[in-house]
């Protein structure tokens, strides 16, 4: 096995090019990101007013294909806002996915609310489908008003929330399915998969709302910001005015309607990241070039590379391997990682942290076997592939 760990080493930075230490996922700049930031400079206008704030929603917009978007100042704050706009709140529950980010989970919380943690697909690695329709007939009733109560907890469960994990779409047509079925508002952790499709509808536009990142690890990137997708004309308006500290305009007072955040995507922010998304379609070709290497190099090895799931078009945000076993895993990490290797395994399941630990839990033996031995590797864009 130290044989295929050190090839392993080999073979990245053949891909790299490099003797220096090599990154989990870089951002790279090579399109208008200095002109536009001197162009924002310029202007004095580097917070959140500005051109580029309103040129980047109406690109996004179109690449996306929802019909509006509103900028915000991280991936985090568009959940948060997103679910505050599904109708989340006091005392409800969110049915989402214990393999995620905890950023997902903790906006659940921003909304005085908690997640149910239901298992995913082997196939996806999100949401599984199937786990939150025994959920639901098994584990919920539905009053007379048509809320759906957790029979456990007698909270709502007013969304669900899964999370297109490392750019993979979830098997969103049949989550969409059920919570229509069921009433139930569909909004997606889309932070990871920008230019990720199902069946040719990119990711985050199939419930009412989705979240992006923009975060320095992400395929594109504003240093910070994220963005609220919908189709929903006063959903979109809504997500502005909260985002604007839900501040009314006038020329000069400074009137507020109702609690509102600082979530709105600065200027600055928003002129790299047009120049990053003018990128986008090349950054994801080329990291799907670089997915074909890596199966084929892991193909007829022990380790299974994992592939974007069927009718899906990955970003391949995050490249990934599946070993043995956690010892296993943990000896792959040690070893790529002190050759200067940067690879991590997945997240610690969040229903195992303190403070989420006490969640209603459904049987989660898929999540706790791939937790237990998956490995991303360095999935940086490079001009190399």
């Amino acid at each position: 096995m130290d044989t295929l760990f050190k090839k392993t080493v080999e073979f990245i930075r053949e891909l790299y090019s490099t003797e220096d230490v090599i990154p989990l996922h870089q951002p790279v700049f090579i399109g208008n990101e200095k002109k536009y930031l001197n162009q924002c400079i310029d202007t004095g206008y580097v917070s959140s007013v500005g051109e580029f704030v309103t040129r980047f929603e109406m690109e996004l917009a179109r690449y996306c294909g929802s019909r509006f978007t509103v900028a915000t100042s991280n991936g985090t704050s568009a959940l948060h806002v997103a679910l505050t706009l599904a109708g989340v709140g006091k005392e409800d529950e969110v049915i989402t996915q214990p393999l995620t980010f905890i950023a997902t989970i903790n906006a659940i919380t921003y909304c005085n609310a908690s997640p149910v943690f239901l298992d995913i697909d082997r196939n996806t690695l999100g949401l599984s489908p199937d786990s939150v329709l025994a959920f639901l007939e098994s584990d919920c009733t539905k009053t007379g008003n048509g809320m759906i109560m957790n029979r456990h907890s007698g909270k709502r469960i007013a969304a669900c929330l899964p999370m297109h994990t490392f750019g993979h779409p979830v098997r969103i047509d049949k989550l969409k399915e059920i919570c229509d079925a069921f009433g139930i508002p569909l909004v997606e952790d889309a932070a990871e998969s920008i230019g990720s499709r199902f069946r040719q509808k990119h990711t985050g536009t199939f419930g009412i709302l989705g979240a992006i990142s923009f975060n320095g690890n992400k395929t594109i990137t504003a240093g910070g910001g994220g963005a609220i997708l919908t189709d929903d004309e006063t959903l979109a308006i809504r997500a502005k005015h909260l985002t604007t500290q839900a501040k009314i305009q006038h020329p000069w007072a400074f009137i507020h309607d109702e609690i509102g955040y600082n979530y709105r995507m600065p200027n600055i922010n928003a002129a790299l990241c047009l120049a990053q998304l003018e990128q986008a379609a090349i950054f994801v070709e080329a990291k799907r070039r670089l997915a074909d290497l890596y199966l084929n190099f892991f193909r007829d090895t022990p380790f299974e590379f994992f592939s974007e799931p069927s009718e899906t078009r990955s970003n391949y945000w995050l490249n990934s391997i599946l070993l043995d076993n956690k010892n296993q895993r943990d000896q792959f990490l040690e070893f790529t990682n002190s050759c200067g290797i940067k690879t991590r395994p997945a997240w610690t399941l969040i229903n195992h942290l303190d403070m989420y630990n006490k969640c209603f839990t459904g049987d989660l033996q898929i999540a706790e076997n791939i937790a237990d031995r998956l490995v991303n590797l360095p999935s940086s864009y490079s001009a190399n592939f």
